[in-house]
């Protein structure tokens, strides 16, 4: 019979393909980016949000901030260098004004990398005190990461059309959410239990909207008009 640790293992390596599949969703959307050679009504925020979490994540597995998290570390860091890609094609494809809103992003993201990661270093010695900063840390980041949705739910139930937001994106967020969350239990590991049970949820809510709001969608190309117009009346 397998303990605890075995299944955890387990789990935790199922949890490394959800997180893959969760990372690779977006190639459709970003293969339409492409092929229009323009980043259309997309946003980047899901994105630049994933870029800064992975990072933190990355931070957080490593062996003298947070021992025993090979498997945290090694989907983080594939997960940050799949992102980092997803940002490049958007950049190349977008407006001026999107990017210049994307390097400021980056830039704020880098230097809040660089002072945590120099804070941690200097001021707080042993495993205990770094695992409980950076996992409060990543716990916060992994909520901005499940909530940058939140402005294309909003799109969704005002137009009735989940044109604009990514099915198989929501399926692995669910998907990955619930497997970590296992494997956070599993263990009971607070700081991975809390960000995904969120990303659980936060999932669970765009496959609903998916569900309710698929019939009514206009899959044509006709409706970015019309949502460039909404847009422009809200902002």
């Amino acid at each position: 019979m397998m303990n605890a640790d075995a299944i955890r293992t387990i789990i935790g390596i199922i949890g490394n393909v959800t997180s893959l599949f969760l990372y690779l969703s977006p190639i459709p959307t970003f293969h339409k980016i492409w092929k229009a050679k323009s980043v259309q009504e997309f946003k980047p925020d899901p994105y630049l949000a994933t870029v800064l979490n992975c990072a933190m994540w990355v931070f957080y597995g490593l062996p003298f901030v947070h021992p025993n998290s090979l498997l945290v570390v090694t989907i983080n860091g594939t997960g940050f260098v799949i992102e980092i890609l997803y940002v490049t094609i958007f950049f190349i494809y977008s407006n001026w004004t999107k990017r210049r809103k994307m390097i400021i992003v980056l830039l704020i993201e880098l230097v809040f990398m660089a002072i945590i990661v120099l804070i941690t270093l200097t001021q707080l010695h042993g495993t205990k005190r770094r695992s409980m900063f950076i996992g409060i840390l990543c716990i916060v980041f992994n909520i901005i990461m499940y909530t940058s949705p939140l402005t294309v739910m909003r799109h969704v139930i005002r137009t009735k059309s989940v044109k604009y937001m990514p099915f198989y994106l929501s399926l692995a967020s669910f998907s990955n959410g619930v497997v970590w969350l296992i494997y956070a239990l599993i263990g009971f590991d607070l700081y991975l239990v809390i960000p995904n049970a969120l990303g659980a949820l936060s999932g669970a809510i765009q496959l609903i909207l998916y569900a309710t709001y698929y019939k009514s969608t206009n899959w044509n190309d006709d409706d970015t008009n019309r949502y460039q117009v909404e847009l422009s009346e809200t902002a």
